[in-house]
């Protein structure tokens, strides 16, 4: 485990419980969160790990033992590459949190290392794993839908009193300073991974460019100063980062995808989880469905309704183990399958070109944003591998 902090220890303990999974070493900041993570492993019955803090470049330390199969981290953005790359060139596989990256170099930094080192870099996107995302997949596979032409999805998540917004110190904050100097969609990949698995994004087809635009940003000077006075460093401060930004991107093949983002504004929590087909739309937030074949698809239904025929296999087989581990259960479904492809040698479900495309957003969505939302084109991380590549799985890749 690298950079062990309150994300890794709950990454920690889903960890613990798939069987195969030796933890050798920890890496923190802080020499407590390493003592935590020590005495955590061995109340699960396994030896004592390595730890190593205390600066930020411990985990190139951690990454040096060739005993190591795979290192998870879970960081702040700007340390995802950093750890990732350590890892692969000392002969490791590496996963972490979304998103991948930040930059398109980084994108291709990491898909390029991947490469050379010939090592599997997974981005770990729990929300492709939540039970109902999977059975959408399935949904789709099995042409209850038709042929996909649009989705919509997003991460509208009020963030405004966060810890990584409000904590005690800058490296607790660091989402704030994301806030602070861009503008764009900043987190993507929660929203977009389920709807591009469900496309066949990089599988048969390829995101082709996009255009953003943001509003204004207003929701977080406003919220400061009614909580903290108009006269507070959080009150007064430029927020370049718009309350919501909006992306469209279009495929090659055709269909067109709209990607919300939004967290400095009073709202429930949505990812909106919308797919449209020619035979009928699923949408979530309430979960719902309307099909040709049901009046016609005027009428939305309870998705619950088609859950018997349509629950995905994983989800059917492993819900009692799943249920009440991290968010819904998608974060131990996103360790067991993880851990079941390296225990078998086969392709993630997430690979490093899926982390890369999906990522790739943040970035693109900030220049077509500084530019007046001009249109750019998306890179193929596949180098058009995407056109001969098989669709996902329903169990795995």
């Amino acid at each position: 485990m690298g950079k062990f902090g309150g994300r890794g220890y709950h990454l920690l303990r889903l960890l613990l419980e798939q069987p195969g999974v030796e933890v050798k070493a920890v890496c923190d900041l802080l020499e407590d969160r390493c003592q935590l993570a020590q005495k955590t492993t061995v109340s699960a019955g396994q030896p004592k790990p390595d730890a190593f803090f205390p600066d930020d470049r411990a985990f190139e330390k951690l990454c040096d033992p060739d005993d190591l199969d795979l290192v998870v981290t879970a960081t702040p953005w700007r340390w995802h590459v950093p750890v990732c790359v350590a890892a692969m060139k000392n002969g490791h596989h590496a996963a972490n949190p979304s998103p991948r990256r930040v930059t398109l170099d980084e994108c291709w930094e990491m898909v390029e290392t991947a490469e050379k080192m010939k090592r599997h870099c997974v981005m770990l996107e729990n929300c492709c794993y939540g039970r109902t995302e999977m059975m959408v997949l399935n949904m789709v596979r099995q042409g209850l839908l038709g042929d996909l032409v649009h989705g919509e999805a997003g991460y509208m998540h009020e963030l405004r009193d966060d810890r990584e917004l409000l904590g005690p110190d800058a490296e607790v904050r660091w989402r704030l300073d994301h806030m602070i100097r861009r503008d764009g969609n900043l987190y993507p990949t929660h929203g977009l991974g389920p709807v591009a698995q469900c496309m066949n994004i990089n599988r048969g087809d390829q995101f082709d460019h996009l255009v953003s635009m943001s509003t204004a940003s207003q929701g977080l000077n406003v919220f400061y100063a009614s909580r903290f006075g108009d006269k507070h460093p959080l009150a007064t401060r430029k927020y370049k980062c718009g309350d919501v930004n909006t992306t469209m991107i279009r495929t090659k093949n055709g269909r067109t995808i709209t990607l919300g983002h939004g967290t400095q504004l009073p709202r429930p929590y949505t990812r909106i989880n919308m797919v449209q087909g020619t035979l009928g739309i699923v949408q979530g937030y309430p979960d719902r469905i309307a099909l040709e074949s049901h009046s016609r698809g005027h009428t939305w239904e309870p998705i619950d309704k088609y859950q018997s025929k349509y629950e995905h296999p994983l989800w059917k087989k492993m819900i009692r183990e799943a249920q009440g581990k991290g968010h819904g259960g998608m974060d131990f479904m996103e360790f067991h399958r993880l851990v079941e492809c390296l225990h078998q040698g086969t392709e993630p479900d997430m690979d490093v070109y899926d982390a890369a495309a999906w990522s790739a957003i943040s970035e693109l969505s900030e220049r077509s944003v500084a530019k007046r939302s001009k249109s750019l084109d998306v890179p193929d991380f596949t180098r058009g591998r995407w056109k001969k590549n098989k669709p996902l799985g329903i169990i795995g890749g």
